[in-house]
């Protein structure tokens, strides 16, 4: 009997778009942080995850519901 290891690769989606993982050390909210300088939204992002499908780790950055206009 051999035990074999897969390596797990992480992905990030937000809004349908594929981030690439900066690498194992970053941490979800590190790679959100990372990002949020060219989407803005994902400082208040929330993290859902991971979903695990075979190898991958799939993490979604989900917007935060926000109460928008002088009523809220």
């Amino acid at each position: 009997m051999s035990i074999s290891i897969a390596r797990l690769v992480r992905e990030f989606i937000y809004n349908g778009v594929n981030f690439v993982d900066p690498g194992p050390t970053f941490s979800p909210e590190e790679v959100r942080d990372l990002y949020s300088a060219q989407y803005p939204e994902l400082t208040t992002a929330a993290i859902e995850g991971p979903v695990y499908e075979g190898e991958i780790a799939r993490y979604t950055f989900m917007r935060a519901a926000g109460a928008k206009g002088g009523d809220a």
